[in-house]
């Protein structure tokens, strides 16, 4: 009997997953990081919402792998919350002078043009493409260096803020090459849906 045939199908329709309910959990820490951030401006606790996201990014998938407890909606969760990070920590930071605002606008803008293929994908059967390892990457360099870089803006001076920097300018910068690099290759992957996959029926029908 093949290991198919003996193994049951994953039901990855489930909700109440151990990483789901961490994604849920740095869903929810979003609004707190920024209000430590700018409200109160209290970084220390803002860092540690920050560090304390990092890892969970990195345990609810390792969890989902020991557990086997993939699902759908963890699919979604997880590079929401990354994705949300990344940009409540770039308003942020640019607010408060840590960085320039035309990086922010760069990252930011990647993600905007990407978002916009999707009302294209969808036209060919599509919901989205799957995440590439190289934006992964990125990601991960991403939301490391993010922490660093506020460690070392809130203790600038010190013998910590000049360790803490270089670390963050690492990170961000191969973070920044890869996280450009991973759009390109998703929109060149769009252009080959477009001109080698048929329209999905309810559009093929429509153009008819």
């Amino acid at each position: 009997m093949s290991d198919s045939a003996a193994s049951p199908a994953r039901n990855t329709d489930r909700i109440l997953t151990v990483p789901n309910l961490l994604s849920f959990l740095r869903l929810l820490g979003v609004p707190l990081f920024l209000y430590l951030l700018l409200v109160v401006e209290s970084d220390g606790w803002a860092l540690v919402v920050l560090a304390v996201s990092a890892i969970t990014d990195w345990a609810d998938g390792k969890l989902a792998r020991m557990l086997d407890q993939y699902s759908r909606l963890g699919e979604l969760l997880d590079p929401a919350a990354d994705r949300l990070y990344i940009l409540a920590a770039l308003i942020g930071f640019v607010i408060r002078g840590f960085i320039p605002w035309w990086w922010a606008a760069l990252i930011i803008g990647r993600d905007v043009v990407l978002a916009a293929t999707l009302p294209v994908l969808k036209r060919y059967g599509f919901t989205a493409l799957p995440v590439h390892y190289l934006g992964k990457a990125a990601t991960f360099c991403l939301l490391y260096g993010l922490p660093f870089l506020l460690l070392g803006q809130s203790t600038s001076g010190s013998v910590v803020g000049q360790v803490a920097l270089p670390i963050a300018y690492a990170f961000i910068a191969w973070g920044t090459v890869m996280y450009l690099w991973a759009g390109a290759i998703y929109l060149g992957q769009v252009g080959w849906i477009i001109r080698n996959c048929p329209l999905a029926p309810k559009y093929r029908h429509r153009t008819a």
